[in-house]
């Protein structure tokens, strides 16, 4: 029934003959590869407030605003109540997908920014998983350049020189280990685990692993001395002990890295109804479960044949673009 009025439906006003409003950089429109061109009939079996949002977003150039608000301020037949459920249904219908991407922030820093992907060809749930997938990641997002330093204004204190009391008192001069070191000072820590020098040697590598995995001297010293009974008839063989049976685990290893040196993150669809992320597979047609699922009432609305302007626009979208795929 849609295709008998196609000429009578209003015109979408096109960009060019008012200014449209320009997303920050890195955010707003962007258009999918591999798109046909456009053709009269592009939105002909859409309702018409869809074919009108339609139409004017496909002329929108790459980089202009997508948000409701703006939307509405250039649309002056709808409001943005109605510019939303527009884009809902022009989701459904396969034309778009609200997409959080990652973005460089400067300083090892992640910014996720928000972009609107529009394909004027109707495309499956499949095509964009497979697409949002593999899409680009988002360029930096520029900063405000900070203010350039002036070195006269900056005084640099000079480094305070140790004191006496603070000398290295382990063998001056001495190139021991810092696992060395830090068995020698169990003893001064706690008395019940003084160790000889050849104990301390003894042990060192022992002590090196737990070093190797991240930990410092200080840690080293109060794993070991804490907790000891009341008697150590050992010092040696508890501390031997101890070393074997505490020693941490290995350091997480870091998320791997692009070839800029950022991790790897991957983009998050945003339902075009409420806005929560999710993986591009988990929100088909662009919606969540909790908004894709529908109530009774609309389930009601549903099973009864109805005219399109009393049907559930999200269904009626659904069976058209299901139509688009027929030979």
């Amino acid at each position: 029934m849609a295709t008998q009025h196609i000429n009578s439906a209003l015109r979408a006003p096109a960009p060019s003959s008012r200014p449209y409003a320009k997303a920050n950089p890195g955010y707003g429109k962007r258009s999918t590869p591999d798109q046909r061109p456009p053709r009269p009939d592009d939105f002909a079996l859409l309702p018409e407030r869809e074919r009108y949002v339609a139409g004017y977003v496909d002329h929108l150039p790459d980089g202009a605003a997508m948000d409701i608000k703006s939307l509405a301020k250039s649309l002056p037949l709808y409001g943005q109540m109605a510019v939303g459920s527009a884009l809902r249904a022009l989701a459904v219908a396969g034309h778009l997908r609200h997409v959080r991407c990652p973005a460089d922030a400067g300083g090892g820093r992640i910014r996720w920014i928000t972009r609107t992907y529009w394909s004027r060809t109707a495309r499956d749930n499949e095509w964009w998983v497979t697409f949002l997938g593999g899409a680009p990641a988002a360029p930096a997002v520029p900063q405000h350049p900070a203010a350039p330093a002036v070195p006269q204004q900056r005084t640099q204190e000079p480094e305070p020189a140790p004191a006496p009391e603070e000398a290295p008192q382990d063998t001056p001069g001495d190139a021991r280990s810092p696992a060395y070191l830090a068995l020698a000072r169990l003893g001064r820590a706690d008395a019940r685990l003084a160790l000889s020098a050849a104990d301390c040697a003894a042990l060192e590598e022992a002590a090196a692993a737990w070093l190797a995995r991240g930990v410092d001297a200080e840690y080293l010293v109060r794993a070991l001395t804490a907790g000891l009974p009341a008697a150590v008839e050992s010092p040696v063989g508890l501390v031997r002990r101890r070393l074997r049976d505490k020693l941490p685990p290995l350091p997480p290893t870091a998320a791997p890295a692009s070839a800029t040196g950022m991790p790897e993150h991957r983009p998050m669809v945003e339902c075009t109804e409420c806005g929560a992320p999710g993986r591009p597979e988990a929100l088909p047609d662009g919606l969540c479960r909790s908004c894709r699922t529908p109530g009774p009432s609309r389930t009601d609305t549903m099973a009864t044949p109805a005219p399109p302007a009393e049907r559930d626009v999200a269904a009626y979208v659904g069976t058209l673009r299901d139509l688009l795929k027929l030979p």
